[in-house]
């Protein structure tokens, strides 16, 4: 028996590599079966579930946020069982792995796209044959070859989880920080073939879909089919993900994206920065003008945008990313997601390492902890200006009260607040509502906003979201007769 397994962030999370190497075990797909865990439980309880049905082979999916865990998990299955053959394989361990303790405990290793490669190597160990080397390193499959993923979402998944997809794959832009800096191109998917595919997912009631594709408008003819197939299948609950490429948004695709009703489409676009010594640093190519103003017509045009920026580039400091946080706050971003720079392991940001100080965390998730412009100090309240942005920025609860939050300078504002949020609070997570809603009453009271534009301000938000809750001091004063 084989067993496919990953430890997702959560649980509404499913492991589309697993389905893919389940789709491509050929004869072998009946001795084969998927497990998924989360990193919220026990490495011990894993183990006992994993080793249940006493697998001859497990093989995990290992990823940056799962790779502390998953090293336990492996570690616990050596120490009971060391005749369960242990495979690696994912992202996490496919560069810079000879001093991995997972790859050390583990029994073989794919790196890069194993799909093709999982198979083989599952068939060589049961026949007795085992290959004679540990690190298996899988060329890039052509795409045709690779057998689809999407039967093998299960009922549960398609009630209950999130329906990753994939129309094409790699990146044809260099950006150092992503490890998709290392493809040579973009290639898609036979379209006829994964829109049949899509048309199956949606009969079985699937209606948010969630594109991984990296690039997903570079090819503007396959994206316009791929718009039209789902525009054709438009209802009260289809949600749809993209991630943009943000200057490239010819009229056609504008035409297309119009068409679509609110609440259809969510774009995920990656700003990263605006100033462009530090994007030409980083090998980034993007048309700042045409960027911001292709925000603005799809914010103008009923589009959800989660708009990224990474905190602690090279060479950027504190007031040039507060440019560009400022900007996409003025173009009135429904979303902007707050990054600290990572150093994925392969990725080409590490050339940067000794020209700028950059210092990393040794431990997943590798974020950055200071570099030659930003100390360790600054980089720690930037984590939890993170944090709190995520908190009440991008919870869509502060809608009337974020403006007095932020005034006229967004940024220094509300890293203010979150310095002040975290010396009275001493936590940056288990914040709940209520008190969250009187800590920013306290802080606008602080500040010197008028006591009673805050508490109408709250009391909008705080009756627009719907809450069961009962905050007294935010309920409006009973009308005397």
């Amino acid at each position: 028996m084989i067993t496919l397994t990953t430890l997702n962030a959560r649980y509404s999370h499913t492991s589309m590599g697993l389905r893919y190497l389940i789709a491509n075990m050929g004869e072998l797909i009946p001795q084969t079966t998927i497990t998924e865990f989360t990193i919220q439980q026990r490495p011990i309880d894993i183990v006992e579930e994993l080793l249940t049905n006493r697998p001859r082979i497990i093989g995990f999916g290992v990823y940056i946020w799962n790779v502390r865990e998953t090293t336990e998990v492996v570690t616990l299955i050596k120490a009971v069982s060391p005749e369960t053959l242990i495979i690696l394989g994912g992202p996490e361990v496919s560069y810079e792995w000879e001093e991995q303790k997972i790859v050390q405990q583990a029994d073989y290793l794919l790196t890069g796209m194993s799909e093709l490669e999982f198979a083989p190597l599952c068939q060589q160990l049961i026949s007795g044959n085992p290959p004679p080397q540990k690190v298996i390193e899988c060329s890039v499959p052509a795409l045709d070859q690779i057998e689809m993923p999407y039967d093998f979402y299960s009922d549960e998944d398609i009630a209950n989880r999130v329906i990753y997809v994939e129309a094409s794959r790699g990146c044809p832009f260099k950006c150092e920080f992503c490890l998709s800096a290392l493809d040579k191109t973009s290639w898609p998917f036979n379209l006829e073939q994964f829109l049949a595919a899509m048309d199956r997912l949606y009969r079985r009631g699937v209606r948010r879909f969630k594109f991984v594709d990296r690039t997903f408008n570079l090819k503007v003819e396959t994206t316009l089919k791929i718009l039209s197939f789902f525009h054709e299948r438009v209802d009260e609950k289809l949600h749809l993900h993209f991630e943009l490429v943000p200057d490239h948004l010819p009229d056609q695709l504008k035409t297309s994206i119009a068409r679509f009703p609110s609440g259809v489409l969510q774009f995920e676009i990656g700003i990263q920065t605006l100033n462009e010594e530090v994007q030409q640093r980083i090998s980034r190519r993007q048309d700042n003008a045409k960027s911001l103003a292709n925000l603005d017509w799809l914010r103008s045009n009923r589009v959800h945008i989660h708009a990224d920026l990474i905190m602690g580039l090279p060479g950027e400091t504190l007031e040039q990313f507060s440019h560009s946080f400022n900007e996409l706050v003025r173009l009135g971003m429904p979303e902007i997601q707050v990054g600290i720079l990572k150093r994925l392991r392969g990725s080409p940001i590490a050339r940067h390492t000794e020209a700028f100080n950059m210092i990393y965390n040794p431990l997943p998730p590798y974020n950055l902890l200071a570099n030659s412009t930003i100390n360790f100090g600054n980089m720690q309240r930037l984590s939890r200006f993170a944090r709190y942005w995520e908190m009440i920025g991008n919870s869509g609860r502060f809608a009337q009260s974020l403006p007095l939050l932020l005034g006229d300078e967004p940024f220094s504002q509300f890293l203010k607040f979150s310095d002040w949020l975290f010396k009275t609070t001493h936590q940056t997570h288990k914040i709940n509502l209520d008190r969250l809603f009187r800590l920013i009453f306290e802080w606008l009271e602080v500040t010197g906003i008028e006591s009673g534009i805050s508490l109408t301000k709250l009391r909008a938000d705080f009756k627009a979201i719907g809450s069961g809750r009962i905050i007294k001091w935010l309920q409006p004063e009973p009308t005397k007769q």
